[in-house]
């Protein structure tokens, strides 16, 4: 059964990662051609200032990258996602299965797929939400890396003990009143790590000389346009994974069914 699980989890990530890259093409892309046509203006005028000319050579085309890379990307990632997601569902179904077998794993995958998204995708999005092309120093790149996989691990793992904390609470306060504790512990534990993070604030301003404007500063709707069509973009993606997901299982539970029906039959 755990393969099937794996292999559910791998089908439904393909699945996740064509649609997501889909919608990547048609809406965050025009975003990142905004970003570096902005970034080419603003190092001519740079250049224009300085009088040194840099000129560099992309390894792929535009055409390539937009088409092919941010394809086989987007794909990799949602098949990654897949079977993480199919390995955790197998891990928690081991032990909600045995101890409660009326649980429709269905709704387990479910949940767990909510848990997943707020502490892999929606906290850390929040806390350092990404940005287009060109907003960004150089110099900081190292520490914004590490400060946004320090609050993803940490939010995986204060999510892992916000759901054993309600889980070994249900039995005594009931399930509704356990889940809001262990709401709580997670809430908590992921603003004192937010807020003992560095802070990064590095849209470019306008390029000048002297009181003359150069170059104007970098167009804060794109910046916007960019993160609201990235984090839609994450929710699309794990709303067709878990959907797809569900409805294997669905699939698997229908074919499980028809298999001991038939075995009871042949043993009457």
């Amino acid at each position: 059964m755990e393969r099937k699980f794996i292999g559910a989890g791998l089908l439904s990530g393909l699945v996740a990662g064509l649609i997501a890259y889909a919608y990547a093409r048609i809406f965050i892309e025009p975003q990142v051609a905004k970003a570096i046509d902005y970034e080419g203006v603003r190092s001519d005028a740079e250049a224009m200032l300085s009088g040194e000319h840099e000129h560099e050579h992309e390894l792929f085309t535009r055409s390539v990258q937009e088409n092919i890379g941010a394809g086989i990307g987007t794909v990799v990632f949602a098949l990654a996602i897949g079977a993480l997601f199919a390995v955790a569902f197998t891990v928690a179904w081991a032990y909600v299965g045995r101890r409660r077998p009326s649980t429709d794993p269905r709704a387990l995958a479910a949940a767990l797929a909510g848990v997943a998204f707020v502490a892999v995708i929606a906290v850390p999005f929040f806390v350092y939400p990404p940005n287009p092309p060109a907003v960004g120093e150089e110099d900081t790149i190292g520490s914004r890396s590490s400060s946004y996989l320090t609050i993803t691990i940490v939010s995986i793992v204060l999510a892992i003990v916000g759901v054993l904390v309600a889980t070994s609470l249900s039995s005594r306060i009931g399930a509704w009143w356990s889940s809001i504790v262990g709401a709580v512990v997670y809430l908590v534990g992921v603003s004192i790590t937010a807020s003992l993070l560095p802070e990064f604030s590095e849209v470019p301003g306008p390029v000048m000389d002297g009181d003359r404007i150069v170059a104007p500063g970098f167009p804060g709707q794109v910046v916007a346009d960019f993160r609201v069509y990235a984090i839609a973009n994450q929710v699309l993606l794990w709303v067709v994974l878990t959907t797809v997901f569900i409805g294997l299982l669905g699939l698997m539970m229908r074919r499980t069914r028809s298999t001991v029906a038939a075995a009871e039959r042949v043993s009457a």
